[in-house]
């Protein structure tokens, strides 16, 4: 079993953000480097994160959520620069053992992002 699973829900069209991309990554001796980058599935799920080799270990990890693209490719009219471009979340992973899912709910305005189980 996978440590982490993401799901990202457009709450703004009532739909999963299908194809929005989102980056995994993680920080060791100070520096980021990516784990994974994937796309939201159908079921709103990043299934690349699935096809990691390795469960992911503990430590200090980022999403990255490439909201104003997502919009933008839906046909959203967005500002420039737009309000949220990339959207950064950092977590932390204590426990191995145990799975971390993050629920995201979003907006082209604001979101919402949380451990769930």
């Amino acid at each position: 079993m996978q440590t982490l699973s993401v799901h990202v829900v457009d709450v703004a069209n009532g739909r999963v953000a299908r194809d929005m991309r989102v980056d995994v990554l993680h920080c060791a001796e100070g520096r980021w480097r990516e784990v994974v980058s994937g796309k939201v599935a159908g079921n709103g799920l990043v299934d690349a994160i699935e096809g990691v080799p390795e469960p992911l270990g503990a430590g200090e990890y980022e999403l990255r959520l490439h909201v104003a693209d997502y919009y933008r490719a839906r046909g959203t009219a967005l500002p420039e620069p737009p309000f949220m471009g990339v959207q950064v979340f950092r977590f932390a992973i204590a426990d191995t053992d145990r799975h971390y899912h993050l629920p995201v709910k979003l907006t082209p305005w604001g979101l919402s992002c949380f451990r769930g189980a």
